[in-house]
């Protein structure tokens, strides 16, 4: 999008650049579960394919961020801060972030999760994404929020979301004790770096569904300085 359409936008609401961000950055996270499939039944072909769709979408959702540091006015006459907007869009760029980092780092060393965790961690796995879909769906709701003054049955809508997602990061931290103690269970059967990285992974997977749950903190903190 050039400078000029995106200002365009701002001009008409400086909430919708944000949503589109969410949206790429829901796109790149979710793109690590054929990645996943793949790495699963050992085609690093295909992971590695699928690690240059996450960073290209990683990409995309950074220009975004950037189009908006750079173009989002100072003088909104909006309820919201400038600064709480800034603050929202990097923590959501994290995601995407986070996504490319355990992407990189499986494809990097041909990581392969032991076949009996494969169950279980893809659960896992898509538990995570359940936050990132949460988080999605929460910023979605900006627009309609604003339009009735973040009061009123959308506040109420909003407000449920959040804690859907405070449930699901839970559930995730859950998981993530269980796969853990799986994979310490499995510690003599396999390479003691390989066995290091894939303690990162769990805890990098994990950190998807963290950082949805602190974009549903910061929307909730904007909101209520309303």
């Amino acid at each position: 999008m050039s400078a000029n359409s995106f200002l365009g936008v701002f001009a008409k609401s400086p909430i919708k650049p944000m949503i589109e961000h969410i949206d790429q950055v829901h796109d790149c996270a979710m793109t690590l579960k054929p990645f996943f499939q793949a790495v699963y039944e050992g085609n690093w072909s295909a992971a590695e394919e699928h690690r240059q769709e996450i960073v290209h979408k990683e990409r995309l959702a950074d220009d975004l961020k950037r189009e908006i540091r750079l173009n989002l006015p100072g003088g909104l006459f909006m309820p919201v801060e400038r600064t709480d907007l800034l603050e929202l869009v990097s923590q959501q760029d994290r995601i995407a972030n986070k996504a490319k980092d355990i992407s990189g780092l499986i494809t990097g060393r041909q990581l392969q999760i032991p076949a009996s965790m494969v169950d279980g961690f893809d659960t896992y796995l898509s538990r995570c994404l359940d936050a990132t879909d949460k988080a999605k769906e929460t910023i979605g709701e900006f627009d309609d929020l604003l339009e009735v003054g973040f009061r009123g049955r959308e506040r109420t809508i909003v407000d449920k979301l959040i804690s859907e997602l405070d449930v699901i990061e839970r559930d995730t931290d859950e998981l993530q004790i269980s796969l853990r103690k799986q994979l310490r269970d499995l510690e003599k059967e396999l390479n003691p770096l390989d066995t290091m990285f894939l303690y990162r992974i769990l805890d990098w997977v994990g950190d998807l569904a963290d950082l949805a749950e602190r974009v549903g903190a910061r929307f909730e903190l904007m909101l209520a300085r309303v």
